[in-house]
């Protein structure tokens, strides 16, 4: 029997195979290295204190295994294959006993490793929920900046891939502003949700010691713990959650970014990046391309597809503490945390050096005739012809004045009173009605409603995301000191006693 796996079992004769080990441990021990181990060693000085409140190690001892864990950091990425099959469970177990003077017989007695991992990846997950909040936070203050300086800049309004109506660019970030509250929002409460322990649950039905799990959670900074032992280990929920979020934050993004696509195109031109963020043609030496705009477009999809990655990796399992749940769903989590914050890093980026081209816009939007809406009401309301029939002279009027090559600011009251005579509409003076009907500065302040796009509306909406986004930060900053508070609180005990 190989000594070094003689110290871990008896049961099996033998470690890992070669390919086993390169092929599936030692990825998944340089992953929990990577991103877990500061949360096993919490967790671990939180069982050592356990231990000396239940009597079975001394106050000395306790300080003396912490010291050891102190040094894990270096000491378990380098620690023999062999000696730990690869786990790092086994590697921190072993780095302690073997730096102790003499054995602590007690010291890991009734332990599993299954609520010790899925603590760790909680602690991850929670960790990462409040970085992507904080990174959402940094590019909505982006928007928000942008969005400030254009509430009174007309700019062409797109519905069904046609010219639709006149907007802002204050109008439209401060939509996309709401996509991004809502998604922190949607964050801080899945961090609420998974805010519970699974510490105390061991393999799958409880521990026989008497574990104070509140005084654990509390300690290593959970709200509360789970209520059930087996859904502590069986559980995986929150990887899927989380992802979740993700997904549905990246099919924002993406679709707020296909505008930004269309606006900085060549037969639109509203939008223009620096040259540090644009790119070139290989062959067409007249292009200035914006690729980082693609870049984040498509890194918006692997957000959907590390969700289901998770999802099908949980599906069809039997609800108990498994490899292929615990390790192989969640293969992908942190790719999906680095993913996410490397797009929102890329997007407010993009953002904050962003200029709109007003007078192009301005000019797109002096071409259409984006007034036909207004014109129609006007008819209705100023001259009692029925909104639909309003709706059909106006249709009239737009076609008659685009096959005599007429533009949308030169007034017409002839072509119009002519084409309502058809339908049988008597109309008068209509010369000042067109003219405020496809004036394009008074289109944003025609919009009367809460969240128009009247400027006033939009300056409103801001200060008041602006609210929302401070809630955001208190409850992000409310959050990191809890769990800063309670991990500082393992180290005072452990030094106090």
């Amino acid at each position: 029997m190989d000594p070094n796996t003689a110290a871990l079992t008896a049961r099996i004769d033998a470690g890992p195979s070669e390919i086993v080990r390169a092929e599936v441990l030692e990825p998944q021990f340089a992953y929990e290295v990577r991103c877990l181990l500061p949360h096993y060693v919490a967790i671990e000085k939180v069982f050592a204190l356990e231990y000396r409140r239940m009597g079975l190690i001394s106050q000395q001892q306790a300080a003396t295994v912490a010291a050891l864990l102190d040094s894990a950091s270096t000491a378990v990425g380098d620690a023999d294959p062999a000696a730990t099959m690869s786990d790092i469970a086994f590697a921190l177990e072993q780095h302690v006993r073997h730096g102790l003077a003499e054995p602590l017989p007690a010291w890991h007695v009734d332990r599993s490793r299954n609520d010790f991992q899925a603590c760790a990846q909680l602690m991850f997950l929670k960790e990462a929920a409040l970085d992507v909040v904080a990174d959402i936070v940094r590019l909505f203050r982006a928007v928000h900046r942008l969005a400030e300086r254009h509430l009174r800049d007309p700019m062409p309004g797109y519905t069904h891939f046609q010219a639709a109506q006149i907007i802002s660019p204050g109008f439209s970030l401060a939509a996309f502003g709401e996509e991004l509250l809502h998604s922190a929002d949607r964050l801080v409460t899945a961090h609420h949700q998974i805010d519970a322990s699974p510490l105390g649950a061991g393999s799958m039905a409880g521990q026989e010691l008497p574990w104070d799990r509140e005084r654990m959670a509390t300690l290593l900074g959970f709200a509360t713990t789970q209520a059930s032992a087996l859904t502590s280990v069986a559980s995986r929920r929150a990887a899927a959650e989380i992802t979740a979020e993700f997904s549905l934050f990246g099919a924002a993004v993406s679709r707020y970014v296909t505008d930004m696509l269309m606006w900085g195109s060549s037969d639109c031109g509203y939008i223009d990046l620096p040259d540090e963020l644009s790119g070139i043609s290989s062959a067409m030496p007249q292009k200035k391309n914006f690729p980082v705009l693609e870049r984040i477009r498509g890194r918006s999809a692997h957000l959907a597809a590390f969700h289901v990655d998770v999802l099908f990796g949980q599906r069809n399992t039997p609800y108990t503490n498994l490899v292929e749940v615990s390790k192989e769903a969640g293969a992908h989590v942190a790719d999906a945390v680095a993913a996410a914050r490397s797009l929102l890093r890329l997007l407010t980026l993009v953002l904050s050096k962003l200029t709109f081209r007003t007078e192009v816009m301005r000019a797109a939007c002096e071409r259409d005739f984006f007034g036909g809406f207004t014109l129609a009401n006007r008819l209705a309301l100023d001259h009692g012809v029925p909104w639909r029939q309003a709706q059909v002279i106006v249709g009239g009027y737009v076609r008659a004045a685009l096959a005599a090559n007429a533009r949308p600011g030169e007034t017409a009251p002839e072509l119009l009173r002519s084409v309502a005579a058809e339908h049988g509409c008597a109309l008068g003076d209509v010369d000042q009605m067109l003219r405020d009907a496809f004036d394009v500065d008074q289109a944003l302040a025609a919009k009367q409603t809460p969240g128009s796009t009247h400027p006033e509306a939009v300056a409103a909406l801001l200060r008041a995301q602006q609210d929302r986004c401070r809630e955001l930060e208190a409850a992000l900053t409310g959050a990191r000191e809890r769990t800063a508070t309670a991990l500082a609180g393992i180290e005072r005990e452990l030094t106090e006693g």
